[in-house]
């Protein structure tokens, strides 16, 4: 197998401690905002992004304790899914992805909203949505049909 380096270009700031408070996805709580820090070096690579209403944040999952395991029960269902057919945080890889919106940049920051993500999580890359590209209406929710938002069950990360 090929061995992949990936590197941090910032941090994820938000207003979330610990798993436990963390929403499970950030459209639960559009309401709660957060700031996109890139290291010093990048904050040039955000030229233009202003012109986005939204943005994907890709990053690290770097406080995941649980090991992974292909099919589990998750957080929006207690049936078991497999891992590839669901968003749970312990994964082959440990990378998350989460749509934010974005309210406005101060340098090499970002102000966004519906955050979900851990503070001080290590940002992997940015990039913008566009809806022509990223939306499709017409998609089928799977398993996810139905699912609302719940408490987490204990001991699901």
């Amino acid at each position: 197998m090929t061995c992949i380096e990936l590197r941090p270009i910032g941090v994820i700031r938000s207003p979330y401690k610990t798993k436990e408070e963390t929403p499970i996805q950030g459209v639960f709580r559009p309401e709660m905002t957060g700031w996109v820090e890139l290291y010093p070096g990048y904050g040039e690579g955000l030229k233009d992004i202003e012109g986005f209403s939204h943005i994907f944040l890709i990053y690290n999952f770097d406080r995941v304790s649980a090991r992974a395991e292909l099919v589990r029960p998750v957080l929006l269902d207690d049936q078991p899914h497999g891992i590839f057919a669901c968003r749970f945080p312990s994964r082959p890889n440990s990378i998350g992805l989460t749509v934010v919106e974005l309210f406005g940049r101060e340098g090499s920051k970002l102000k966004v909203g519906g955050i979900d993500v851990l503070d001080n999580t290590p940002l992997l890359d940015i990039k913008p949505y566009v809806p022509r590209f990223d939306s499709f209406p017409k998609a089928n929710e799977g398993w996810f049909k139905g699912k609302n938002e719940r408490p987490k069950p204990p001991g699901r990360e």
